[in-house]
């Protein structure tokens, strides 16, 4: 199986952006993480929320694939504590899917479009992060899960 996390927008914090690529570079000894960035859509004078949601949803839906689970970050996803996401990435793995997609929107969150096509919403707070930070944090929690599902020391519980 192969998993990607689509994210809106590139980092702009350097610092943010080296450790997020230190997670992804660890990951790539169990599953790879492939990061696929599109480009935010420039909010213009008079142009809705709406409508940038709508275009960045359709720049998302065109990296997908029949048969893909897509998962999308979400606020209002479920919650899982590191045990239960590293239980849920291996049962994923083990469905038969081809591709299980991760999807981190824009500062707008996600068109009704992207909602629709959605497999499942996931939250890795009830707080709020800027979009930039939660690559970071998904980035080290995949990492962490697949260090507990191979039995490395890195998480401790």
């Amino acid at each position: 199986m192969k998993v990607l996390l689509i994210v809106v927008g590139k980092t702009t914090d350097k610092r943010i952006e080296a450790l997020t690529a230190e997670y992804v570079q660890r990951a790539s000894h169990y599953v790879p993480l492939q990061v696929e960035v599109i480009p935010d859509v420039k909010a213009t004078k008079g142009q809705s929320s709406q409508s940038v949601k709508d275009r960045e949803g359709e720049a998302v839906l065109r990296l997908l694939q029949d048969g893909d689970c897509v998962v999308l970050l979400d606020e209002r996803g479920k919650e899982m504590r590191s045990m239960e996401y590293a239980k849920y990435l291996e049962k994923k793995m083990h469905s038969g899917a081809r591709r299980l997609v991760f999807v981190v929107g824009g500062a707008f969150g996600f068109s009704e479009q992207m909602y629709a096509r959605a497999n499942e919403m996931m939250s890795l707070s009830k707080m709020t992060f800027t979009h930039q930070m939660v690559r970071l944090f998904f980035a080290e929690q995949y990492y962490r899960a697949m260090t507990i599902l191979k039995g490395e020391p890195y998480h401790n519980e």
